[in-house]
């Protein structure tokens, strides 16, 4: 992956207050901070044009009942190119035990920077509890004079992070609900700051809104089956697609496995801005009901678009499926075989409602050989199934229709003994017959 050859200045401000004591998982949410974090440090070690530094708060005075130091915020490593080791033996070193003074630390962080012109970012690691009456939007201003881009990165599960809604001013902030996802935010965050370069994919429905998730991406690199990223397309909590990091130096191939799937080739992405890829996936849904069945029935459909026999899907009875608007051939696969033509429309639900089989319930003195047809459109007769030339006994449920049965004995050896019957099917009503 390579990286900005502009200089980027990244400070980590880790939150030592008396709250990150509290178990999360196996460990301590500052147990696993710490860990992650140093590690994380250590992979920073050596890549060019970048200088990292260390703040904490709370670690210096215990928090009492009746008392709570809301300056106990210190840059314990200021910015360096070689002080990865002294920042992971200071991490070491920390115990959590006091206030949660976010706001003032931020405001101090604004000073940790130089001067000299640098990519600029802070990524903070609480556990999102403030205990200083301060508001950060007030420190908006500073921040910005530095051109300091703030991630506020929040560790936990189950917490009110209301207060760090008000983040929103200057920068934004991600949850992690256990210490893999904390892990794996974490080096999104500071890939982010080193490639400067993010996306966001748009699954457009037809009023070209991005609204359209939940659904699987295949990101190749363009022309290869080299499998780049696999993801589950996810909208944030302000209900926009979220932000990926990408390599801005690879060309992508994008499969969406919507149903059918659609397909975006050759994606390039532009150096240090946000990239938006803009897909049209406008969808609605398909529901199977066979409201009137007396029976408990369970059969499939196969699904395939109006003009190519490909099957796209097998949808089960009592389910509702999305696909992407058009129109499709609906084969179902009751007996015998129902077939539809139907539109799917953008954000709405196509129904269809198979009619209730009834019974034919069959006798024979003697067992015959024949075929069982239904009459389609007062034209001609359509073969349903054939009978089974060892069995006096036979059952099947059958479609609502006119139907004939064409048969002769087994053992009659011309076809002069052909015998046919019409009989009628009814939705839930039971027809005997004896041959």
């Amino acid at each position: 992956m390579a990286f900005s050859q502009e200089k980027t200045r990244i400070l980590f401000i880790l939150d030592a207050s008396n709250s990150m004591n509290l178990k999360w998982d196996e460990q301590t949410r500052m147990e696993s901070a710490k860990e992650i974090l140093n590690q994380s440090v250590k992979d920073l070690n050596g890549i060019p044009n970048l200088e990292i530094a260390l703040r904490v708060y709370g670690h210096q005075s215990n928090v009492t009942n009746t008392y709570q130091d809301c300056n106990d915020t210190k840059l314990e490593v200021p910015f360096g190119s070689n002080n990865t080791e002294a920042i992971r033996q200071k991490i070491k070193t920390i115990n959590a035990k006091g206030a949660t003074p976010i706001a003032r630390s931020l405001e101090a962080a604004a000073g940790d920077f130089p001067n000299e012109k640098s990519r600029n970012f802070i990524i903070l690691i609480t556990d999102g509890l403030e205990s200083c009456d301060n508001d950060p939007c007030a420190v908006a201003t500073k921040l910005k004079e530095k051109e300091v881009k703030v991630t506020p990165f929040v560790i936990g599960i189950g917490m009110d992070l209301s207060y760090l809604e008000q983040f929103n001013c200057i920068g934004a902030y991600t949850e992690a609900e256990d210490k893999n996802s904390f892990q794996t935010v974490l080096k999104t965050i500071i890939d982010k700051a080193l490639l400067n370069t993010t996306v966001q994919i748009n699954l457009n429905d037809a009023n070209l809104k991005p609204t359209e998730t939940d659904v699987t991406m295949f990101v190749y690199e363009s022309g290869t089956n080299n499998l780049v990223h696999t993801l589950t397309h996810t909208l944030n909590r302000y209900k926009n697609p979220d932000t990926l990091v990408w390599d801005p130096f690879m060309t992508y191939d994008i499969l969406v496995k919507t149903l059918p799937e659609t397909f975006k080739t050759k994606v390039k992405l532009h150096e240090h801005t946000h990239n938006t890829i803009k897909i049209e996936a406008a969808q609605g849904f398909l529901s199977l009901t066979s409201k009137h069945s007396a029976y408990n029935v369970n059969f499939t459909t196969r699904v395939s678009l109006l003009d190519d026999q490909k099957t796209i899907n097998h949808q089960q009875l009592k389910s509702t499926e999305k696909y992407l608007i058009g129109k499709y051939n609906l084969e179902i696969y009751t007996l015998p075989r129902t077939y539809k033509e139907i539109e799917i429309k953008d954000k709405q639900t196509t129904s269809i409602d198979i009619p209730a089989a009834g019974t034919l319930d069959l006798r024979l003195k003697t067992p015959a050989t024949g075929q069982i047809f239904v009459l389609r459109g007062n034209e001609s007769y359509e073969w349903v199934c054939n009978l089974n030339k060892k069995s006096t006994k036979q059952k099947w449920n059958l479609q609502p229709g006119k139907y004939k049965i064409i048969y002769r004995g087994k053992n009659q050896y011309s076809s002069s003994y052909t015998t046919e019957k019409s009989f009628t099917i009814k939705s839930n009503n039971t027809i005997y017959l004896t041959l």
